[in-house]
């Protein structure tokens, strides 16, 4: 830039481009260069950029109101909203509570849970408890379940200790087992961790189905979840899926819970909701839970200004609408398939990639530098940096995600491009990484 920045950006001292439009998966910066969305942003612009049927939701809604107080009133864009994810989401999953981002909705749903047991007379089990090498947001609270070592080091005196759990991590397997003669112990791991802390202290457990930014698309053998769900009502705790990353169509189904026949009691939605076009998530919530607080207090304890913003919840059953028009869960599967077969070549040509794994167009592919023993590149190499700037300088933005058993010293990327991608526009994602991964070979 020629003037100085009073913004506040990831790194304070660089310079990045400035972004000046986008077309289906592409985004322009001001000098007009191209760059092809392989990461949906953050995993986010799930229906590519500048969809016309959006900005007209987003324009007429803006003529008529664009904010009131849930308080006060309600809207039709939120009721409307809400009964379309009560349509789609599975089970009796049917209530929504709409807040601002993924981090606000995985704040409300520990609240939730632990309002439901004080309604329930049991306010004693108020802990909840979650896995290593997750993810669940950056506010204090989401961040106590997180067990993402990188973001939890500086704030440690703050968090609870909430990851108590080992992690599905079949490439890494935290119990030295292979799947299937493991008969699934990680699963088996979270009863272990109820049983120390005790059945009467826990009101929930969380997890994401696919992890995201703390694992590169870490993905569950079969089983897994049905074996977690199975611990959850044996021990009369809820099952929370932080589905923030992966609902919405982003594996292929609209909830990422879908692919192992598994109902939780609460969900987490937020980054495909509204596809980047507005800032709004959800909480969804079981109707057993909402008809005890109904019977109870009457009242939710949590809650935003902008919580169900009529404006935001407009452009959201905008972006569900047009998802449904264009089949766009669909094409997620297919073209997923695809990318995924394209990865899994790429992977016999660098002997660096570890690991290429994933549901849909949520792909995660792990970088080692010994393929045979597994062993990770030093944190100091900063390989996982370095892949996605030469990426991004050869015009394709890739995710950064953390890897390996302690979650640092490891490097993996996500691959996530929006669920509009044709297949030639996969062609040519994967020519560009394949470009980018000769350059880094050649610098390792």
């Amino acid at each position: 830039m020629d003037y100085q920045s009073y913004l506040i950006k990831p790194l304070l001292d660089k310079d990045y481009p400035i972004i000046s439009h986008g077309r289906g998966v592409y985004l322009y910066d001001v000098n007009g260069k191209k760059y092809l969305d392989g990461s949906s942003g953050a995993v986010t612009a799930s229906i590519g950029h500048h969809v016309q049927a959006v900005i007209d939701a987003m324009t007429d809604q803006a003529s008529k109101v664009s904010f009131v107080y849930r308080s006060q009133f309600s809207s039709l864009p939120a009721e409307k909203l809400a009964k379309k994810l009560m349509s789609i989401a599975p089970g009796d999953v049917n209530w929504s509570f709409f807040v601002n981002s993924g981090t606000e909705s995985i704040e409300t749903a520990m609240k939730i849970a632990i309002q439901y047991w004080q309604e329930k007379g049991k306010p004693e089990k108020n802990q909840i408890i979650s896995r290593w090498k997750s993810y669940h947001g950056i506010t204090i609270g989401a961040l106590s379940l997180s067990g993402h070592a990188d973001r939890r080091i500086r704030f440690e005196a703050l968090l609870e200790k909430s990851p108590v759990v080992e992690p599905p991590y079949c490439y890494r397997c935290p119990f030295d087992l292979e799947y299937p003669g493991c008969k699934v112990k990680c699963a088996h791991d979270l009863e272990r961790a109820i049983l120390e802390i005790g059945i009467e202290n826990i009101a929930a457990f969380v997890a994401e189905p696919i992890v995201g930014a703390a694992a590169g698309a870490i993905t569950p053998p079969e089983g897994y979840y049905q074996q977690i769900k199975e611990i959850c009502k044996k021990h009369d705790i809820l099952f929370i899926a932080d589905e923030v990353m992966t609902g919405i169509g982003r594996t292929g189904k609209m909830f990422a819970m879908e692919h192992w026949g598994v109902t939780p009691d609460i969900i987490c939605i937020g980054k495909g909701m509204s596809a980047g076009y507005t800032p709004i998530a959800a909480t969804l919530v079981s109707n057993s839970i909402i008809e005890t607080i109904l019977n109870g207090s009457k009242i939710i304890m949590s809650g935003h200004t902008y919580s169900a913003n009529p404006q935001s919840s407009a452009v959201a059953l905008a972006v569900l609408e047009y998802i449904e028009k264009e089949n766009l869960v669909e094409n997620a599967r297919v073209i997923g398939l695809y990318l995924r077969n394209e990865l899994e070549t790429l992977q016999k040509k660098f002997s660096f990639i570890g690991d290429v794994r994933g549901k849909g167009l949520l792909l995660g592919m792990e970088i080692v530098a010994d393929h045979t023993t597994k062993y990770p590149f030093s944190h100091e190499k900063a390989v996982t940096l370095k892949l996605i700037e030469k990426a991004q300088k050869n015009g394709l933005l890739l995710y950064p995600a953390a890897a390996g058993t302690e979650g640092i010293g490891g490097d993996a990327i996500i691959i996530a491009p929006p669920l509009s991608i044709t297949k030639e526009e996969v062609d040519e994602l994967v020519t560009i990484l394949e470009k980018t991964l000769t350059e880094l070979k050649e610098e390792l």
